[in-house]
C-alpha cells in the first residue's frame, strides 16, 4: 500500500512542486504557450500512443459511464448548491447582515460551482494516475473515459453552462460549438491510434513515442504547478470546499459503488473511480475568462481538489482496487 502510494504521489509531487517553485520566475506568455502546445501537440500525441496499445475496453460502456458521471455530478452540484443556499438563508440569517447581491453574480457563482464539480483533470492527472496504478491492459478504460469527458464535458455541456450562467453576453451559436467539437485534436489522434494498431512501427520509433508520453505527462503536471503558483485570489473558500468535497469524495464513491453493482470490479473499477475523482480541470479558468464567471471560486476549487486527491487516493486504493 505504502509503495503504491509512493509511486502514485511521486510524479505529482515532483512536477507540480517544481511548477510551484518556478511560477515566480515564469512569464504568463510561457504558460499560455505551454498550454497551447499541450493542447495541440502533447495530449494528442499521448492519446495516439495510448490508443495504439489499447487492447481491452468496451467501446459502448465506457463512454456511457463517462457521460453518466458528468450528469451525476451535475445533479449533485445543483442539489448541493440549493442545500447550501437554504442553509445560508434560513440558518444563518440571524447571524449575518443581509447583503443585496446582484442576480448576475449569484448566477455566475452557481455556474462556477457546477463547472468546478463536473469538470475533472482527466487528461493530465487522471491518465497519470491510471498509468502508474493500473496495468497496461486497462489503459483503454482511462483513455476512452478521458476523451469522452473532454469532448462531451469540456467542449459540450461546460460551454452551455458557462454561456448560460456567465455575466457577459457572449455570442455562442450552435455551429461554433459543433466546430469546436469536430476540431478537437485529441479526438482525431485517438481515432487514428485505434485504427493503426495493426501497423507495426520500428522499435526505435515505438520506444521514442512511449518516452514522449512521459514527457507530455511531466510537462502537463508542471503546467498545473505553474498555474497554481500564479493564483493570488483565495476567496469563496467555504463554497469551494463544498464543491471540492463533492468532486473528489462523493462522486467517485458513488461511481465505485455503481460500478460494483454493474459487475465492474478490480482494476477496471479503480480506473473509473480515479477518473471520476480527478481534481478540477484548468479548463474552467479559460471558461471563466470568456464568460465572466466566479474566478475566486474556481481558483480555490482547483487548489482544494488537489489537496483532496491526496487524502482520497488511499481510500480508493483500499476500497476499489
Amino acid at each position: 500500500m505504502i509503495d503504491t502510494l509512493f509511486h502514485a504521489y511521486t510524479p505529482l509531487f515532483i512536477w507540480i512542486g517544481l511548477g510551484l517553485v518556478l511560477s515566480r520566475f515564469t512569464a504568463e506568455n510561457f504558460l499560455k504557450l505551454l498550454g497551447q502546445g499541450l493542447y495541440w501537440v502533447g495530449v494528442p500525441l499521448q492519446l495516439l500512443v495510448l490508443a495504439r496499445h489499447t487492447n481491452s475496453f468496451e467501446g459502448g460502456l465506457i463512454p456511457g459511464i463517462a457521460i453518466a458521471v458528468l450528469l451525476l455530478s451535475l445533479v449533485l452540484a445543483l442539489l448541493t448548491w440549493w442545500a447550501w443556499q437554504w442553509f445560508i438563508t434560513n440558518k444563518m440569517q440571524s447571524q449575518i447582515k443581509t447583503v443585496d447581491v446582484p442576480v448576475s453574480v449569484i448566477k455566475a457563482s452557481l455556474g462556477s460551482f457546477i463547472l468546478a464539480t463536473i469538470l475533472g483533470n482527466t487528461g493530465f492527472v487522471g491518465l497519470t494516475l491510471t498509468q502508474v496504478l493500473t496495468s497496461p491492459e486497462n489503459t483503454g478504460f482511462a483513455v476512452l473515459f478521458s476523451v469522452t469527458n473532454n469532448v462531451f464535458g469540456t467542449y459540450g455541456i461546460a460551454v452551455l453552462i458557462a454561456s448560460y450562467f456567465g455575466q457577459r453576453e457572449t455570442e455562442n451559436h450552435w455551429w461554433v460549438q459543433l466546430r469546436d467539437i469536430v476540431t478537437v485534436p485529441s479526438l482525431w489522434t485517438f481515432l487514428i491510434g485505434l485504427n493503426t494498431q495493426f501497423i507495426e512501427l520500428p522499435t526505435v520509433i515505438e520506444s521514442g513515442l512511449e518516452q514522449a508520453v512521459w514527457v507530455v505527462i511531466a510537462l502537463a503536471l508542471l503546467l498545473v504547478g505553474l498555474r497554481l503558483g500564479k493564483m493570488r485570489s483565495w476567496g469563496s473558500l467555504a463554497i469551494a470546499s463544498i464543491a471540492s468535497a463533492v468532486k473528489v469524495f462523493i462522486v467517485p464513491l458513488l461511481v465505485g459503488l455503481g460500478a460494483t453493482y454493474l459487475g465492474i470490479i478490480g482494476e477496471q473499477r479503480l480506473v473509473l473511480v480515479l477518473m471520476s475523482g480527478t481534481p478540477t480541470g484548468l479548463s474552467v479558468l479559460i471558461l471563466a475568462e470568456v464568460y465572466d464567471l466566479d474566478r475566486d471560486l474556481l481558483s480555490s476549487s482547483i487548489a482544494l481538489t488537489f489537496v483532496g486527491l491526496f487524502l482520497a487516493l488511499p481510500l480508493w486504493l483500499v476500497w476499489f482496487s
